[in-house]
């Protein structure tokens, strides 16, 4: 479920992106598609937001985004690594000229010393050649790392239009 934050982003990015005449794809691991559910509860998405992938598991993000098992056995799924070939591979999959990625460990379980719940990578991709990651550290129970990680995936598409 959206907030008004939620919804007010959801705006302003289907603006920009209508404005640019580009449509955005989404590579969703840990937000499991809230961050799709997000744009598309705007009325006239359709127009700017071209598809989701909800890859939830490891062969997901092979089969559908082209994510490298090689990455995912040396960097793990929760990888700046990974959340760029996830990007890359939601563009290369779509007609979208725009993509973000998101992959995390919302918790409560999973987390591991080197990563603990909370830890979410991120990655934006464009057709002009744009790939930016990073990874954040959120608090809070599963729902509000997940929430967040759809506001910082959101904001990140916005900033590069």
């Amino acid at each position: 479920m959206a907030d008004d934050a939620l919804l007010k982003l959801s705006t302003e990015l289907g603006l920009a992106l209508q404005k640019r005449h580009w449509s955005l794809a989404l590579a969703e691991s840990c937000t499991g598609g809230w961050a799709s559910q997000v744009v598309t509860m705007c009325k006239g998405s359709s127009s700017h937001f071209e598809r989701g992938f909800v890859t939830y598991s490891n062969l997901s993000k092979t089969e559908m985004l082209g994510v490298s098992e090689k990455t995912l056995e040396n960097h793990g799924a929760v990888s700046e690594e990974t959340a760029r070939e996830m990007a890359a591979g939601a563009l290369s999959h779509s007609n979208a000229q725009i993509a973000a990625a998101i992959t995390g460990i919302a918790g409560p379980d999973g987390g591991t010393p080197d990563k603990p719940v909370g830890t979410v990578c991120f990655a934006w991709a464009t057709i002009e050649g744009i790939l930016k990651s990073e990874t954040r550290h959120y608090d809070g129970d599963r729902e509000a790392i997940r929430y967040q990680s759809v506001q910082t995936a959101l904001e990140g598409v916005s900033s590069l239009l």
